[in-house]
């Protein structure tokens, strides 16, 4: 029997949540069952409420507010723990179209993804201005380079994943989800699928971006520290390389005054060279012990996927037997 659980993170969602769960629907083909899980990230309203009179199936509540990267984690557990096959990720102010959602699980249950992404279509959306769909583009182009996937639209948080692309998510961020994880199906070559989805008129303005700096520099500081984390040595690399490269300037330049006869007053172009060409052996270096880090990171997610595996299919089988003796 295939599970699908649809997951939704809330904070303070009680005025749009019932049109978004009213909205989901009730059977999709090769799904045999359909549950909702809400993740209350701290809500101050009566966004719990609202969402067990709507009928959701499971809850996950936080004390305080964590973040969509914390809320986006949690759900996952929860819904593995729950026997979820497939797992749907959708915002709680009815963005997505909820009857796309069976067009992100389709490759799911087809066997040809683990990860399915709904494609906005950034570049056609009116209520984006100019501005917002270029820098999305341009996110997108680098997502797509850091990854090695496919990506034209990086930043959307409508995706479906299967059980075991669950199991093997890991988010350290406590900004966003989106991006870190795409580059992480990419390091482990994840077969990633998008497809087209429609959205909904916005309700409210984006909690996530602030402002477009502050959305560039989070999401800038994302990519650069997952990227270094999955690829260490081709960062370090380039970065020392190009550091050799640039001391080989005031270097020939020494070499040449030398040659041509002016050899007093340019003793600082040689200690400039010096300089630029060892750290930049050294930052090589540096490279090479990151990346042994790096192997140990994947030796650590093996470790930590077989253990949540072992874990999430323990209090399943406890679970099934309790329920038996009752």
């Amino acid at each position: 029997m295939k599970k699908l659980i649809v997951q939704i993170p809330c904070y303070n969602e009680a005025a749009t949540l019932p049109e978004t769960l009213a909205a989901l629907p009730r059977q999709i083909p090769g799904i045999d069952r359909i549950e909702v899980l809400i993740i209350d990230d701290g809500s101050t309203d009566s966004t719990v409420e609202v969402a067990r009179a709507a009928g959701a199936h499971h809850f996950v509540r936080f004390p305080q507010n964590l973040g969509l990267a914390a809320a986006f984690t949690a759900g996952l557990e929860e819904s593995l723990r729950q026997g979820a096959d497939i797992i749907v990720n959708t915002d709680a102010d009815n963005q997505y179209e909820a009857k796309d959602i069976g067009r992100l699980v389709e490759p799911l249950l087809a066997g040809r993804a683990e990860i399915v992404v709904g494609d906005r279509q950034v570049k056609y959306l009116q209520h984006f201005s100019p501005l917002k769909r270029r820098l999305q583009a341009a996110g997108s182009w680098v997502i797509g380079q850091a990854s090695g996937l496919d990506t034209p639209d990086a930043t959307s948080g409508f995706r479906a994943l299967t059980r075991e692309a669950a199991l093997r998510t890991f988010v350290l961020s406590e900004y966003s989800y989106t991006l870190e994880t795409l580059i992480q199906a990419g390091a482990r070559h994840a077969p990633v699928e998008y497809v087209p989805v429609s959205i909904n008129v916005q309700t409210r303005p984006s909690r996530l971006m602030r402002s477009i700096p502050h959305y560039i520099r989070k999401s800038a500081a994302t990519i650069l520290r997952v990227y270094t984390m999955y690829r260490a040595l081709r960062v370090f690399l380039a970065l020392g390389i190009g550091m050799i490269l640039v001391g080989m300037i005031p270097g020939i330049r020494f070499l040449y005054l030398m040659i041509v006869g002016q050899r007093v007053g340019h003793v600082q172009s040689l200690i400039l060279a010096a300089i630029l060409i060892i750290v930049g052996f050294q930052v090589m270096l540096i490279g090479l012990l990151a990346d042994l880090l790096s192997c140990n990171r994947k030796l650590l997610e093996e470790v930590i996927y077989r253990v949540r595996k072992m874990e999430i299919t323990g209090e399943a089988h406890r679970e099934s037997e309790s329920g038996t003796s009752v």
